[in-house]
């Protein structure tokens, strides 16, 4: 039975790119061994300076673009539902090398730029989800993932006088649960990976 589902969801115009993603499902689970890695330096150190928070999250987030765009590029099959892959990479790797460019900034721009990092990278995360949801039963992790985002950034925007401590450890929390959900998505497709 499972074959016979596996071979029907290969008649559809996103199999290309999903069986492409289940190829290097290990991307994904890059992507999320270094969004916990992130989160862990974040607990064992909560009293980093604003300097070093903002270079430990630039060194994420240009990662993290990183290794986005060379799923999306990686990818085989239509361009448009590659494109989510792509605009997640270019927001990943921008966001990282403005942290780079301007380390100076204020606590309250950093929470501020973090919050509309986050909130785009669900939006387009759900976006994924919803374009996977008929090729993968478990395109839900990516949704969940998503609306985590969102919240994560939603809090952060309601929350600006939050303190450099509290915000390391909110990012520590959010970094570590974004993390083991992209460890799951990437293990799910390593499986439809085995039965396609």
């Amino acid at each position: 039975m499972a074959n016979v589902q596996a071979h029907a969801r290969l008649d559809s115009p996103l199999a290309g790119l999903l069986s492409s993603l289940a190829d290097n499902w290990w991307l994904l689970l890059l992507r999320g061994v270094a969004a916990i890695a992130f989160g862990i330096l974040a607990f064992f150190w909560p009293g980093l300076t604003l300097l070093t928070l903002i270079l430990l999250w630039g060194i994420y987030a240009l990662a993290d673009g990183l290794l986005a765009l060379w799923a999306a590029i990686a990818a085989r099959g239509d361009m448009a539902p590659r494109l989510w892959l792509a605009l997640t990479g270019v927001v990943g790797v921008l966001a990282g090398l403005v942290a780079f460019v301007y380390p100076g900034t204020t606590t309250l721009v950093l929470l501020m730029f973090i919050a509309a990092w986050a909130i785009i990278i669900g939006v387009l995360q759900i976006w994924g989800a919803i374009e996977f949801r008929k090729e993968l039963e478990d395109a839900w992790l990516l949704a969940l993932n998503g609306v985590l985002s969102i919240a994560f950034g939603a809090i952060l925007f309601a929350q600006p006088g939050a303190g450099a401590v509290a915000l390391v450890w909110m990012i520590g929390w959010f970094a570590v649960v974004f993390g083991c959900l992209y460890i799951a998505l990437a293990f799910r497709l390593k499986k439809f990976k085995q039965t396609a």
